[in-house]
């Protein structure tokens, strides 16, 4: 086994990628080898504001319109309150100083943490690779998470 952790990240609530994220810098920090699989609403974490691809399909279309993607579009798990409980938190964190989680994505990348799109849940979603941030630097399906999980000492699901 290698000093390796894997994440899958499939929520797109904000405190879960915050909580992924913090784990990610702490064990890059250490110097253990990281990479965060995305996948169904996790993906959301990692696409751009705006939709960009034209997607095929009513169902897709609708997953586009109703499925707000980006960084700063993430609820809450818990207590989101339109919004309210979103923004609370925010401030919570900026109070107590805590990097936004787009601060803590890129502290990720600069410490050599790997982000893996799932092209599976991608399809399903209507989702292209110019609806994702440039920072993804892979596109793979599950075999691909299956070897890294393999390989590492630590796995977790977010």
């Amino acid at each position: 086994m290698k000093d390796k952790m894997t994440l899958i990240l499939f929520s797109g609530d904000l405190d879960k990628a915050i909580a992924g994220f913090n784990l990610a810098t702490a064990a890059a920090s250490m110097g253990i080898e990281v990479v965060i699989f995305f996948t169904f609403w996790g993906l959301n974490i990692i696409r751009k504001e705006k939709k960009v691809s034209r997607t095929k399909g009513l169902k897709k279309k609708l997953f586009g319109i109703i499925n707000k993607g980006g960084v700063n579009n993430l609820p809450l798990s818990r207590f989101h309150m339109s919004g309210i409980g979103t923004k609370m938190m925010k401030q919570l964190m900026k109070e107590m100083k805590f990097p936004p989680l787009a601060e803590l994505m890129k502290l990720a990348k600069n410490l050599g943490v790997k982000f893996v799109a799932c092209t599976t849940t991608m399809g399903m979603m209507g989702l292209t690779k110019d609806d994702l941030i440039p920072e993804v630097d892979a596109y793979a399906g599950a075999a691909t998470y299956l070897a890294n999980a393999g390989q590492s000492r630590i796995n977790l699901f977010l």
